[in-house]
């Protein structure tokens, strides 16, 4: 396999060579430039496969040299933007040139190190700072292995030009009001606001108001509707909307025009509304409270987040980018989960999905610890409270039918067995009283890796 050839641009020779010396011993080849006269000379010699790019150099900036390159074709790879000095237009704009990603100095060398393993793999990053407008959510930005996210991110992108409104079904947790943004940002609306509105707030006393705007004697106070205008309006969790507020609502969709308080004229209705709600909302509506005409309105087209159990395959990829980011925003120390530990959690049926996730790895990185978090730290945190009855069957269990219980069960045995067996499977054969050839065929059948453990004993 070829070696992979990175070229760092920087006009400050310590951070320039502390780089190369770095990348150097992880086995890339690197080559240095100390302004743009020297990376252009260099790119003539040698097409890289990732430029590291500082922003502010003596002859010419780094942005402008991304926008030279860009305009005569000249670097095919990703650019990595390195600036002690970033600003979120600067990032925009290095963004909007086709850099694969911005670290600023300080460097952190383990963020480094991630970055440009991540853009040699051609995966961009999640859009953190809000530079387009919103958060893209992990599901879009990092994982790729399940067929079932792949499709609901290229539905989703297939929802996004339209103008309909949109029902976005999911278990809480699951990542709904990404997946709106997400929406809104892939569609020609993306340069207006996207507001979201929790449905608790939207009180039977205050909702006219709140969502439609008022005339009053200091002037017009403007509603949701305003504020938003040919923007996205997100109501998240429509079950908990007040049932005079769902009136109003309904009547808005029905007429597509609305009226504030204290006026007579009715102003068009520009936004596109998209909301929220649970599975068993959508399955019988009058009995959770909701309107069964609003639910069709805003039904008109219908997207359906999976649960995390659904799409277990990407837990692996979903840790890592979590974990990636949490110490990139929070300033938390890196933490990479092991085998014994992945193992367990793609065998979780995670009832709080990536919310849940989340707020593990999240306690994970404060906790601090080995760089690899192991098995026991996390069934520590699987465990309930101290001072909670453990029951004899656990909850997360209890929401499974029978056999995918069992599975679930076995996996999570016989997955921490090995790591106590430190991964032979001859030595986790005899601890378990089975055969080697069945544990094989059981080991295969519940997807637990044992690669490299054959022919230990």
């Amino acid at each position: 396999m070829r070696t992979p050839h990175i070229l760092v641009v920087d006009d400050e020779a310590d951070i320039r060579n502390t780089i190369q010396e770095i990348l150097s011993d992880e086995g890339y080849d690197v080559a240095t430039a100390g302004n743009a006269a020297q990376a252009r000379e260099a790119v003539a010699e040698r097409t890289p496969d990732l430029v590291l790019l500082d922003i502010w150099m003596p002859d010419t900036d780094g942005i402008s040299l991304l926008r030279e390159w860009q305009q005569e074709n000249r670097v095919a790879c990703p650019v990595v933007i390195l600036s002690g000095h970033g600003t979120v237009e600067t990032a925009v704009e290095a963004t909007r040139l086709g850099a694969a990603d911005f670290v600023e100095k300080p460097l952190s060398l383990n963020k480094l190190l991630r970055t440009v393993e991540k853009s040699l793999r051609g995966v961009r990053p999640a859009d953190r700072s809000g530079l387009r407008g919103g958060l893209m959510p992990p599901l879009f930005a990092a994982l790729e292995r399940s067929r079932r996210i792949r499709e609901l991110r290229q539905q989703a992108e297939q929802l996004a030009p339209q103008a309909s409104p949109l029902l976005i079904v999911g278990e809480s947790g699951t990542g709904r009001s990404a997946l709106a943004g997400f929406i809104h940002h892939a569609s020609p609306r993306r340069d207006a606001p996207f507001i979201t509105v929790p449905g608790s707030s939207l009180l039977a006393e205050t909702a006219a108001q709140a969502l439609l705007g008022a005339e009053t004697a200091s002037g017009v106070e403007r509603g949701l509707l305003d504020q938003v205008g040919a923007g996205t309006l997100f109501i998240s969790n429509i079950e908990d909307v007040s049932a005079a507020a769902q009136a109003l609502l309904a009547g808005v969709l029905e007429s597509g025009r609305y009226t504030r308080l204290g006026q007579a004229a009715r102003v068009p209705l520009a936004a596109r509304l998209v909301a929220s709600l649970r599975p068993a909302t959508l399955a019988d509506p009058a009995a959770a409270g909701v309107r069964p005409d609003l639910v069709e309105q805003l039904g008109a087209l219908r997207i359906e987040v999976p649960p995390l159990r659904e799409y277990s395959e990407d837990i692996s990829d979903l840790l890592r980018y979590t974990a990636e980011d949490l110490a990139d925003r929070e300033h938390l120390g890196f933490r990479r989960f092991g085998f014994a530990a992945q193992n367990r959690l793609r065998n979780y049926p995670w009832p709080g999905n990536l919310r849940e996730l989340n707020g593990l790895v999240r306690r994970v990185l404060v906790a601090g610890g080995p760089e690899e978090v192991p098995l026991a730290e996390v069934e520590r945190e699987l465990r309930p409270a101290p001072g909670a009855q453990e029951p004899l069957v656990k909850q997360d269990l209890l929401a499974l039918p029978l056999r995918e219980a069992r599975e679930q069960f076995e996996r999570a045995y016989l997955t921490e067995q090995l790591a106590l067996c430190g991964g032979k499977v001859g030595l986790l054969a005899k601890r378990v009283g089975m055969e080697r050839t069945h544990l094989y065929r059981k080991l295969r059948s519940l997807g637990i890796d044992f690669r490299g453990t054959l022919g230990d004993d």
